[in-house]
């Protein structure tokens, strides 16, 4: 099946997870012809259904719903505590006498997998692993368009050989998380327009085109290089109805000014994620190499994130963005659909 026959405009909203994407947002992306996609991997079953029917009641056209393939980890208490020491220059510097262990580590994906299912949106996309040909019959069944994450050959031709639509093939220039599954995530560092005529060349599913894409003529040149579709993260993260922080919007935009670099850490959550580099990384640096890994580091700096995001403090923040942030427009979501749509046309 082609991408167009699911919806109108090769543009999918990359979904960015944290709350930072709205079902107002999704719901503007898909009317305006596009593909919004809702990031779904911190919503428990209940917040699931409760913003997937927000979305429904703001649109009839197709939409999306993104998740992380996830095994709940078991972590030993000598890893946690080891990693709560770690991360003691960051929240001592709060004024905290001591960092609270979580009371769970991430939602179980099993039970997201049950509401997606019920829930049957058009379309449902997957990052951080990969799923059984089972599961993708389920979803198929369903009548669910299934889209996988990669960042390698290998791994576009592993979802392919179970059954997957369509894979996204992230560039090193995407911003948040890799998506990287098979092998080290350090070795996946071809960049989008590296990535993609070898994807294209060796599946024949459609392959949608992510990372550093801001533009109709990036756009242009993602379809001239057979991509079906691009999927934009950071490009949507600054329009009208996203909920990204205040400050955090600001640094973005503020990136368009001088020199603020991004680069890729695991010091926030475990996993390697691009973002603009700030205090929280350097202060994590010597340690970066040895932290535990997704989800655990993730949930153990999600109070000091939040903490960070309430004092307004860019520094203690995950910042995410991609390598082309100084190219990203605030404007409502539907306008830029429409300004991305005018510039394809006059490439």
């Amino acid at each position: 099946m082609t991408l167009a026959a699911v919806f109108q405009h090769p543009i999918i909203q990359g979904p960015t997870a944290g709350g930072m994407n709205t079902p107002a947002q999704v719901a503007a992306v898909s009317n305006a012809g596009a593909l919004g996609s809702l990031a779904c991997s911190l919503l428990s079953p209940q917040l699931l259904s409760e913003q997937t029917a927000q979305i429904r009641a703001l649109t009839s056209q197709p939409f999306c719903l993104n998740f992380f393939v996830l095994q709940t980890p078991e972590p030993s208490t000598e890893v946690v505590e080891q990693a709560k020491e770690w991360l003691k220059p960051v929240w001592s510097s709060l004024g905290w006498a001591e960092l609270p262990t979580p009371a769970k580590w991430c939602e179980d994906f099993s039970a997201q997998f049950e509401t997606l299912l019920a829930l049957r949106p058009a379309v449902a996309s997957f990052t951080f692993g990969i799923l059984s040909a089972g599961q993708i019959q389920r979803l198929h069944d369903a009548g669910i368009f299934v889209i996988g994450t990669i960042t390698h050959v290998a791994e576009a031709l592993a979802w392919e050989s179970r059954g997957a639509d369509a894979v996204i093939a992230s560039g090193v220039e995407s911003g948040g998380h890799r998506g990287t599954f098979i092998g080290a995530q350090e070795d996946a560092t071809l960049g989008t327009f590296d990535l993609l005529p070898q994807v294209v060349a060796a599946v024949k599913i459609p392959v949608i085109s992510a990372g550093g894409i801001m533009n109709g003529a990036d756009i242009k040149r993602a379809l001239d290089g057979g991509a079906q579709a691009v999927q934009m993260g950071t490009a949507f993260l600054v329009t009208d109805e996203s909920a990204i922080n205040p400050a955090y919007k600001q640094r973005l935009l503020a990136a368009a000014s001088g020199d603020h670099p991004t680069r890729l850490t695991r010091t926030f959550s475990g996993r390697y994620a691009r973002g603009l580099e700030n205090r929280f990384m350097q202060l994590m640096s010597p340690n970066e190499a040895n932290l535990p890994v997704y989800p655990v580091q993730n949930a153990l700096t999600s109070p000091i994130r939040a903490e960070a995001a309430r004092r307004g403090d860019t520094e203690l923040m995950s910042l995410w963005c991609g390598t082309s942030v100084a190219r990203a427009r605030p404007m409502p979501a539907a306008r830029l659909v429409e300004t991305l749509l005018a510039e394809i046309s006059a490439t």
